[in-house]
């Protein structure tokens, strides 16, 4: 099974966030954490919850495999639902983070499928 490197994902996080052109505190507050964390999720130094690493996937817009790992392996259903036109704003919010959730768990997948 792969080892995460907390420092490579913060790299691949900061890179992201850099090419929308949003600092670390545009960032933290649009994730609901402080910019003190997210520097050290940036550099690795710290642990971040499943919760939070949703939050800046959805954030950034990124896939969690390219996160992760540097790798997008996209599903064609997964990308459906996030291009599903929904004029009730609640019931978007809940297919974007169902969405979310099939792609973490679609990477946790391939991980564990390769140990």
């Amino acid at each position: 099974m792969k080892e995460l490197d907390y420092a490579k994902m913060g790299m691949r996080i900061r890179q992201v966030r850099k090419v929308k052109g949003w600092s670390q505190e545009e960032l933290a507050k649009k994730c609901g954490i402080s910019m003190s964390f997210m520097g050290h999720i940036e550099r690795g130094t710290r642990i971040m919850s499943l919760e939070t690493f949703v939050g800046i996937c959805g954030a950034l817009e990124a896939d969690a495999g390219e996160l992760l790992w540097g790798e997008v392996h996209p599903s064609d259903a997964v990308l459906d639902l996030w291009e599903t036109e929904d004029k009730n704003a609640g019931h978007r919010k809940q297919t974007d983070s169902y969405a979310m959730y099939v792609k973490i768990m679609k990477s946790v997948a391939e991980i564990m499928s390769e140990a």
